[in-house]
């Protein structure tokens, strides 16, 4: 019984919770990702090489017998999970700079200039404190 207890705390716990969410969220923003690379950025790609997609590229280890296909080293998905990984990386550090920088912003702003009900408050409270 104290086992599922334990995991009853461990699934409710917050960090948990938001772990999922995160990994929720992080495939959500994956496909995105692989989408933007695939749909917009690789075709233009293609286009300044002369055509070529990427995925398609191979070298032929060793041809194909009657009882066995080709043997290809494809190179070309290599490429383009670079490609993938490298614009993955490149907008997670532009959301977490810009994450950051809200932060910074947060934690300079000035604090607010007190009212004069707030000041005389305050007086009032200073003189109480001395009298004890």
């Amino acid at each position: 019984m104290s086992i599922l207890r334990e995991f009853k705390e461990f699934a409710i716990k917050g960090n948990a919770i938001d772990m999922a969410i995160g990994i929720i969220i992080g495939a959500a923003f994956g496909k995105i990702i692989s989408s933007l690379v695939d749909d917009i950025i690789m075709p233009p790609i293609g286009v300044l090489v002369g055509g070529v997609d990427f995925t398609k590229l191979a070298v032929t280890l060793k041809e194909a017998t009657t009882d066995a296909p080709a043997v290809t080293l494809n190179y070309g998905n290599f490429i383009q999970t670079l490609v993938d990984f490298t614009i993955i990386a490149f907008a997670i550090f532009m959301l977490v700079k810009l994450i950051n920088r809200l932060r910074r912003k947060q934690e300079t702003a000035p604090e607010p200039i007190p009212t004069k009900e707030e000041l005389l408050l305050a007086e009032i409270r200073d003189l109480l404190k001395e009298r004890k």
